[in-house]
């Protein structure tokens, strides 16, 4: 099977995850429709002032973060593979009558589909593990910013996703050895949902994301690690403060989440 066709079975399991996803607690929709922002702590405390500037949201899925930067003053544009997420992004925002952009296609392709570039590009949580190859990605975010702007990433650290959750074993690598194939059940937000579908993703160590955003001469401005997620998405965590959860129950913290900034 080639990359193509892996996608397009990535594609299908997001589109039938995202009807469970508007309605799955996590997301809080019924409060973020009241004006609650979808983003975290982290990424408050991290990404900068965005107001009145331009910001390309990278696999925004259905668009809460997008139009949250939307809300803070940002003209905002994002990008998803999923057609139903789209379909919601587009809804939601004319719902909550803002002037952000959507645009379904895959976040390798997005170069071919948009000539706009942007103060601020950003990605968060769980999108590179969709992705094989992180030198086209890292084209694609540096061919999208201004000169002087700005890469932000939060994302799940890598030894995080080596686990077996809810389990606490090991089973999955730390390098990218290729694409993992899986039949899964549910989905991190609703385990419940009656969703079976194959699934293929790819583990990317620190260093290879790293190296692959440095070879576009992007320069490192800040990388911290994280030692809780924002998100009760790992089937056994307990909450440490509000909004702060940790995975299992060993001896010393680990890194959950990684973040960092890139400048142009």
């Amino acid at each position: 099977m080639n990359h193509q066709e892996k996608f397009e079975a990535n594609r299908a399991l997001w589109n039938a995850k995202t009807a469970y996803h508007v309605d799955a607690e996590m997301y809080k929709m019924d409060m973020w429709l009241a004006g609650e922002t979808s983003l975290d702590e982290i990424v408050l405390n991290e990404i900068g002032d965005v107001k009145g500037k331009t910001l390309l949201h990278l696999q925004c899925h259905f668009g809460q973060d997008t139009l949250s930067f939307a809300r803070m003053g940002a003209q905002s544009t994002g990008v998803d593979m999923s057609d139903d997420s789209i379909h919601k992004a587009i809804e939601l925002n004319k719902e909550l009558d803002l002037e952000a952009h959507f645009i379904r296609c895959n976040v390798l392709d997005t170069r071919s589909h948009l000539d706009q570039k942007f103060d601020i590009v950003y990605t968060s949580y769980g999108t590179i593990c969709w992705l094989p190859d992180l030198d086209h990605w890292a084209k694609v975010v540096a061919d999208s910013l201004n000169d002087g702007g700005t890469f932000y990433m939060a994302e799940f650290h890598p030894i995080i996703h080596m686990f077996d959750y809810p389990k606490e074993d090991i089973i999955y690598p730390y390098f990218n050895i290729g694409a993992v194939e899986e039949v899964n059940e549910g989905t991190y937000a609703d385990p419940n949902a009656p969703i079976q579908q194959r699934e293929f993703f790819w583990l990317h160590s620190i260093s290879e994301t790293i190296n692959a955003l440095r070879n576009q001469g992007l320069q490192l401005e800040f990388f911290n690690e994280h030692p809780y997620s924002p998100y009760d998405c790992f089937g056994n965590s307990k909450e440490i403060q509000p909004g702060k959860f940790v995975f299992g129950s060993f001896p010393h913290p680990l890194p959950h989440v990684f973040s960092m900034l890139w400048r142009k």
